[in-house]
């Protein structure tokens, strides 16, 4: 089965802005054993990819990450509180209030 990921159209447009900077190549997606909830979503900038990464446009996630965040929703919130990119991962069975962190 193929691993993918889905991108709003509002996640995209702030991909593609932020990554205009050379320093800023491409937009990281990874997840890490922590938080609350037992994983936590991490973002971050890269300006090269590595060997066990997918590459989709200028998002790159490592493979580990994908398998854990494959078929998920990548959206990017304006909100009064300040802006973010938000997950919508349908493997999540848990996550706290900040979003971040989650369980499958």
């Amino acid at each position: 089965m193929e691993k993918k990921l889905n991108f709003t159209d509002q996640a995209l447009n702030q991909i593609n802005i932020i990554t205009k900077d050379k320093d800023k190549k491409f937009f990281r997606i990874t997840v890490q054993g922590g938080g609350c909830s037992g994983f936590k979503y991490n973002f971050g900038f890269d300006t090269k990819t590595n060997d066990d990464d997918v590459v989709f446009g200028k998002v790159i996630i490592d493979r580990s990450s994908l398998d854990i965040i494959s078929g998920s929703v990548v959206d990017f919130k304006k909100e009064m509180i300040g802006e973010s990119f938000v997950i919508d991962n349908p493997k999540a069975t848990a996550s706290c209030g900040c979003g971040l962190s989650f369980s499958v």
